[in-house]
């Protein structure tokens, strides 16, 4: 399946990691993103954002991560809002704002997993330029981007990676890279997450989704293997071939087993 094109869409906002914490806290099952907004802006909880500026925030970015179909990923977030360790709950925000956002998706496999793996110890406004510019040359985007866009895009790129704490944070043209390993419950919710999409056992362990924490199909193995050590699930393989007996009936008794 083709991917959907590269957008500027993360210039509403990056990580927005305190600003999706506290509309999860407002969110209730059945609430669309119209709704949202105003019980946002009537909460008192966004006293130095604009009525614009939170409309486009729950407009262009919590709904497109978090509202898709029938708002299943939002009811599981504030599920997991104040059970979770921190770090895992952040990356479960970094795993819906890349699919959200293929741009971001491909440069974090592309570009942060290559160089931490390649031994380097930075990425440069630079490097994700020239990305976006690939991505452009390669028919990414829906119509060339003016010089400016692309590097705002760039910017929006590594600023996004620092919000979720692969590089380091500040106003920097040059970041630092971070250790970021995949958290043991973000292991579990995945793998669980693409089972229940319809994938075979097999196919979920080749997913992309598990690129975005630098992981190959061998490495996805091993982190199941110890998430079957928490009773998360089953794994058995032989040869190539992988078998799970998956421990619970869907997403929601999940979200209750790791909490």
């Amino acid at each position: 399946m083709e991917s959907a094109p590269y957008t500027t869409q993360l210039q509403a906002g990056l990580g927005l990691v305190e600003e999706t914490k506290e509309l999860l806290e407002i969110w209730q099952p059945g609430m669309r993103s119209s709704a949202l907004y105003e019980t946002a802006l009537s909460s008192g909880r966004f006293p130095n954002v604009t009525a614009r500026r939170l409309r486009n925030i729950v407009a262009e970015c919590f709904a497109p991560r978090y509202l898709r179909g029938d708002g299943q990923t939002a009811r599981l977030l504030k599920t997991l809002r104040h059970q979770l360790p921190s770090d895992a709950f952040l990356q479960l925000l970094f795993l819906y704002t890349c699919r959200a956002n293929p741009i971001l998706a491909d440069f974090v496999r592309d570009v942060y997993w290559a160089r931490y793996e390649g031994g380097y110890d930075a990425i440069s406004s630079n490097d994700a330029r020239h990305f976006v510019e690939r991505g452009i040359d390669d028919g990414k985007t829906s119509k060339r981007w003016s010089e400016s866009t692309v590097r705002r895009v760039a910017a929006y790129l590594t600023g996004c990676c620092a919000d979720f704490g692969l590089l380091q944070a500040g106003m920097k043209s040059t970041r630092q890279i971070l250790p970021f390993r995949i958290a043991q419950p973000v292991t579990a919710y995945l793998a669980y997450d693409l089972h229940f999409l319809g994938m075979g056992d097999n196919t979920v362990l080749s997913h992309e989704d598990w690129g975005l924490f630098g992981l190959s199909r061998e490495d996805v193995a091993q982190e199941l293997k110890r998430a079957s050590l928490q009773g998360n699930l089953v794994i058995q393989s032989a040869s190539d071939i992988v078998r799970i007996s998956w421990t619970f009936p869907d997403m929601e008794a999940l979200c209750n087993g790791l909490t």
